[in-house]
């Protein structure tokens, strides 16, 4: 018997959202802004922070990512560090964003069946979303940054606020 059931009581579950900004990028090469590929140091960053966050994420959970190439890239680094099946990343489209509104609607409508979603995507929107939602503000969340943001709700439609559990920077780890 289910004693929350049988004390009449239900306890919601808090979605937890993990934003991921994708490595540090190549400029050098004339490519369009989708196909730009991970440099040597955003490899290594992602490599770093990747093992440095191993022990903040959730037990379960799924992966979504823009299909901007450095983006996926980093994703599939990260998917590495900690044992995710690759092809079980979720490469979306609309995740190729710079805006946080619109990062906003494509949360708002995550499957309730997540009760924790890592999320690889682009700045401005990551920083913007990261600051309306989280309690802790972050002037800049910079490439290969990690932020673990716990929302007070267990319905991705209702998001408001949320606390800020855990930022990572490569910055902070060197």
């Amino acid at each position: 018997m289910d004693k929350n059931r049988y004390l009449g009581r239900k306890f919601s579950v808090m979605k937890n959202l993990i934003l991921i900004r994708h490595a540090k990028s190549s400029w050098d090469s004339p490519t369009a802004d989708i196909d730009r590929a991970l440099e040597s140091r955003g490899i290594k960053d992602a490599k770093l922070v990747a093992q440095h966050s191993l022990s903040f994420i959730p037990k379960a959970y799924k992966i979504f990512s823009s299909n901007a190439r450095r983006a996926s890239e980093t994703a599939q680094i990260f998917a590495q560090q900690y044992n995710y099946p690759l092809h079980e990343i979720s490469f979306r489209p609309e995740l190729y964003t710079f805006d946080e509104s619109r990062l906003e609607q494509i949360v708002r409508s995550f499957d309730n069946c997540y009760d924790s979603i890592i999320l690889f995507g682009h700045n401005e929107a990551i920083t913007n979303f990261v600051n309306k939602f989280g309690h802790a503000f972050t002037d800049n969340v910079p490439t290969s940054g990690f932020v673990f943001l716990q929302l007070d709700t267990d319905d991705w439609q209702q998001i408001q606020s949320g606390k800020t559990l855990k930022t990572i920077f490569p910055r902070d780890l060197k």
